[in-house]
């Protein structure tokens, strides 16, 4: 395998930044910027949802949390995810805890609806086995809206009122390529639409979800593009396996996740145009992993994951030991960012570097909004 193929991964972290932010205290003191966090999505954000599903898409063995606190909770990482830094960098003294666990005043303070394998579509990741759509975090969502109601002393405007200081993020759409889209055995949507096509089918259904989730009281809403997934270890060996021309495989890939945030970006722009008592932002994770990976001084591995993988899942091999220098690897398994990654990542994503980072907003503008 050729390194040059592997230069534009999502997850390339320069070796020094890395340094610098783990020395990161876990939790801030004092009161958070905003009283609730709700988190949407896939496996980049799962902490724990699909445990007790019938389902592939599942990371609650070990080696999955050997840095985490609490060992393997279901996190698709060896230690925090991207909304764990996320939560931190808000201030909050305690992880959102997952739907399935999430009760009583602990609401209050979110909750993280995210599964491993949920797509925009509701077909997306059936592969993997049960999941939890993105349709159906919604309804999760409305069901927790009404409880929040109720906790507020059945005030209807006063739970809305306090919704609308939370934040929001959604992570989702990776697998409606990778478990779909570049699916053709097992999906028809390759065949049904060109890669324009399917990018306007699932912004079409983004969309309205979005302006659900904007109906239950969301005021605050980040929205992750996507990365370079043609680029992550798992579809790399997949194109080795599928093609003679892997260049080109992962390219196609790339250029299809391209249109996608094309069109993420201008759904954004509408909505903000469209619900002005609201305030939407578009987190370039496409571009913030191409200028780490010009940043990075080659120090870091970004071509394997850390831990042995299952050739058909990309995850870890149950109980093997995994890499010792974990803080070097862009990759925890073939699909998932590593800790480290995900510290920069978030870092990122809630304090940009650059302008085109978050746009119109980082997370921290977005919370004091």
């Amino acid at each position: 395998m050729h390194v040059e193929i592997m230069k534009p991964f999502l997850w390339v972290v320069p070796i020094l930044l890395l340094v610098s932010i783990l020395h990161y205290s876990c939790f801030v003191d004092g009161a958070p910027q905003v009283p609730c966090y709700f988190i949407f999505g896939d496996s980049l954000s799962d902490s724990g949802n699909n445990n007790g599903l019938l389902t592939l898409a599942k990371a609650n063995y070990k080696p999955y949390g050997i840095d985490f606190p609490r060992g393997p909770t279901g996190r698709f990482s060896n230690g925090r995810n991207l909304v764990d830094v996320i939560a931190e960098l808000l201030g909050f003294s305690h992880y959102i805890p997952p739907f399935a666990a999430a009760i009583g005043w602990k609401i209050l303070h979110g909750v993280n609806y995210a599964s491993g394998a949920a797509g925009i579509r509701d077909e997306s990741g059936r592969n993997q086995g049960m999941r939890v759509t993105f349709n159906k975090q919604l309804v999760n969502h409305q069901n927790i809206v009404r409880q929040i109601v109720s906790l507020q002393g059945n005030n209807n405007s006063a739970a809305i009122q306090y919704l609308g200081k939370c934040i929001y993020t959604v992570t989702i759409g990776s697998n409606d390529y990778i478990n779909n889209y570049f699916m053709p055995r097992l999906y028809s949507t390759s065949r049904q639409f060109t890669s324009e096509q399917y990018a306007g089918v699932l912004i079409q259904q983004y969309s309205g979800q979005i302006k659900t989730l904007y109906n239950s009281g969301a005021r605050k809403i980040a929205l992750f593009g996507l990365g370079t997934i043609g680029s992550i270890p798992f579809e790399v060996a997949m194109c080795n396996r599928s093609t003679n021309n892997v260049s080109l495989c992962s390219d196609n890939m790339n250029s299809a996740v391209q249109v996608f945030n094309a069109r993420l970006q201008s759904l954004v722009d509408d909505l903000n145009s469209n619900l002005t008592d609201a305030k939407f932002t578009y987190i370039d994770f496409y571009g913030i992993g191409l200028s780490s990976a010009a940043a990075s001084l080659g120090s870091v591995i970004f071509d394997a994951p850390c831990c042995e993988v299952v050739r058909e899942t990309g995850l870890c091999v149950p109980f093997n030991t995994p890499c010792q220098n974990r803080t070097q690897y862009s990759f925890w398994d073939a699909i998932h960012p590593s800790e480290s990654s995900n510290v920069v990542l978030g870092g990122r994503a809630y304090n940009a570097t650059l302008p085109t980072d978050a746009v119109p907003f980082d997370i921290n503008q977005l919370a004091q909004a």
